[in-house]
């Protein structure tokens, strides 16, 4: 009777263990393996490219010492190119012979729609933070990709608004040839029409570009009063200089439409001083922001740009999530990523939709005059903060085929 009531005891002890301790995680392979997907030597590499990849390893480095998982992450990496069939075979060897569970970064809009429907067939999740088009979360939406930094819907709901309401009134655009470039200038010129301006034309130029100067001798001829530049990085930084070579500004304005600090420093505050711009992050807005990209300025000698801290937040949000489901598989991760807030230095209160859009506050910044800057990479007034839910596309107005209407 005796040994009878000692096994029940035994096995209703056994019976509550899972309940009285966390069950330890189910990881394929044993490894959560990230992949970082960037420009690490073109026109994008200054704004993601090794930035992006150390602000990924940081992550991982604090999550580990924090969080204390219970399984092994590793970072892999590789240069696209900016090339959209280099990033999808890149995708599909990493996925089939690497086991990589989430690709990170993915600037440039072409090679991220082109990296998330790989992704999505093999089941695997796609953190985009250096592209930028709307279709990344709205007509081609998928449920294993989160859209976290910015996008062009956000970035003229602060500059060309700003713009417009600073007299900017007649606008035309040089624009960067593809999914992106294209995005920017009709999400803008959308903003330009509903905040009372015009928009007079625009011009498209090759991605990546060099010479722009009959690209701007066209918009000098449009007679517009704000030439707005749906282009990034390097083709923004050379629009700016070669505008300035030209004599085109002061006479008109120049909009950047999509200006990273990383772009101000290239260019210098003589060059950008009094320029609008919108960003999802600024490392000099709080002492929580500067705490962390202090961090990072002492392994990179630069300061992040909104990319490079967004990769951040990702990376460690989605292993978060890994821990909080108890298994690195897709579906049941993005369900934890959509369930739990994003709160880090990079966003407060954040939300991943079911579009796999993050919304989080967007701020609207205006580059100081030298006069005005006290230290290194001080260069923005923040003149404004642009809420998310009025920064980013309504889901009532979202083309995605995860949101029920």
């Amino acid at each position: 009777m005796k040994r009878k009531i000692l096994v029940s005891a035994v096995a209703a002890a056994l019976a509550m263990a899972p309940a009285l301790s966390p069950a330890a995680t189910t990881v394929s392979d044993g490894i959560v393996k990230l992949g970082v997907l960037t420009d690490m030597s073109g026109t994008y590499s200054d704004l993601s490219g090794p930035g992006a990849l150390e602000a990924t390893k940081m992550a991982v480095e604090d999550f580990i010492a924090k969080e204390k998982p219970d399984f092994k992450i590793e970072v892999i990496s590789a240069d696209h190119q900016n090339k959209a069939d280099i990033s999808a075979n890149k995708a599909r060897e990493w996925f089939d012979t690497a086991k990589v569970d989430a690709i990170v970064d993915l600037v440039t809009t072409s090679t991220a729609l082109a990296v998330m429907k790989v992704a999505n067939e093999k089941n695997r999740i796609s953190l985009v933070n250096g592209a930028g088009s709307t279709p990344i979360t709205n007509e081609q939406c998928n449920d294993t990709t989160v859209h976290w930094a910015y996008d062009t819907y956000a970035l003229p709901v602060g500059t060309a608004r700003a713009v417009v309401k600073q007299g900017g009134k007649s606008w035309y655009f040089i624009t960067a040839d593809y999914a992106f470039g294209h995005s920017l200038e009709k999400n803008t010129s959308d903003v330009v029409t509903k905040s009372g301006g015009k928009v007079l034309g625009s011009v498209r130029h090759p991605f990546p570009g060099s010479d722009f100067s009959s690209f701007l001798l066209s918009a000098q001829a449009s007679g517009a009063q704000v030439i707005g530049l749906a282009n990034a990085g390097a083709d923004t930084i050379n629009s700016i200089k070669q505008a300035k070579e030209f004599g085109i500004t002061p006479k008109q304005s120049l909009a950047g439409l999509l200006m990273f600090i990383s772009d101000v420093h290239s260019l210098g505050l003589d060059a950008t001083q009094g320029m609008y711009l919108t960003t999802g992050f600024y490392w000099d807005r709080n002492d929580e922001t500067r705490a962390w990209s202090k961090r990072y300025f002492e392994r990179m000698k630069r300061m992040p740009t909104m990319a490079q801290a967004g990769d951040y937040s990702a990376t460690y949000h989605y292993l978060k999530a890994i821990k909080a489901a108890g298994t690195d598989e897709a579906k049941a991760v993005m369900a934890k990523m959509r369930e739990m807030p994003v709160n880090d230095f990079f966003a407060k209160n954040g939300k991943v939709r079911v579009d796999g859009r993050m919304v989080h506050d967007m701020y609207l910044a205006q580059v100081k005059k030298p006069s005005e800057s006290k230290y290194p990479w001080d260069y923005y007034h923040i003149r404004e903060v642009i809420p998310g839910d009025e920064a980013y596309i309504p889901l009532a107005e979202s083309k995605c085929p995860l949101v029920k209407k």
